[in-house]
């Protein structure tokens, strides 16, 4: 009697681990590396090459390219620089979701991308995608720039550096797109090419714009140095 029902407990020890092990299975993503092949590398792929860090075909092959292109990319968000999509990086990349976190550089990164994603929505809603981006960006250049405060906040809170301060459409709630472009910025995708301005022709009355560099159109704004 003792025997069976060791066995029972025995098999319902086993079929809990195993559903525990296939759920994990299910939904956590795979460790992509070197040799890896499949769909999440495809992402990679796509991530990469739209933030420039990755010039090859996205072929869901993971070789000496796409190994390279993570690195760059983990180099330039302070990420271990191994080469493997593990978590922090597939988080990094968006491709992960992020599940909570605590301290305070989670709760810096989370206020930058608020703040960002709210610059995006006020500036830019209603413009490609690609433009909502490179507003963000315009933002993360000036951060980078001697001329400009070295934090989010200070560029965008700058007197008079955006209309969406002045006019309290800073403070309207981003949508999922904005946040998604904000990201995708904050990743290292700049579609301007290192652009610290922008205008709108169609509205802009500053003489001093006009005569800055111009270096691309995404929709309604033109991108300057």
């Amino acid at each position: 009697m003792k025997n069976k029902r060791y066995i029972v407990m025995l098999m319902v020890s086993v079929g809990i681990l195993i559903s525990f092990i296939v759920f994990n299975i299910n939904n956590v993503y795979s460790l992509s590396k070197y040799g890896s092949r499949g769909n999440e590398v495809k992402q990679i792929q796509t991530k990469l090459k739209n933030w420039g860090y990755y010039n090859g075909n996205v072929d869901g092959i993971y070789g000496s390219q796409t190994l390279s292109a993570v690195k760059k990319f983990q180099k330039k968000n302070g990420l271990a620089v191994d080469g493997i999509a593990g978590e922090k990086t597939l988080k990094a990349m968006g491709i992960m979701n992020s599940s909570g976190g605590s301290g305070s550089t989670s709760s810096s990164n989370s206020s930058n991308l608020n703040l960002l994603s709210r610059v995006v929505y006020s500036e830019a809603r209603g413009e490609p995608y690609k433009g909502q981006v490179a507003v963000a960006a315009v933002v993360l250049n000036r951060v980078a720039h001697s001329s400009f405060p070295n934090t989010i906040s200070g560029v965008v809170y700058q007197s008079g550096a955006f209309d969406a301060v002045a006019d309290g459409q800073i403070n309207l709630t981003p949508d999922s797109t904005a946040r998604k472009a904000a990201q995708d910025a904050l990743n290292g995708w700049d579609p301007t090419s290192g652009c610290i301005y922008y205008f709108n022709p169609s509205t802009a009355t500053s003489k001093w714009i006009w005569s800055r560099p111009q270096v691309t159109k995404i929709g309604k704004h033109i991108f300057c140095k």
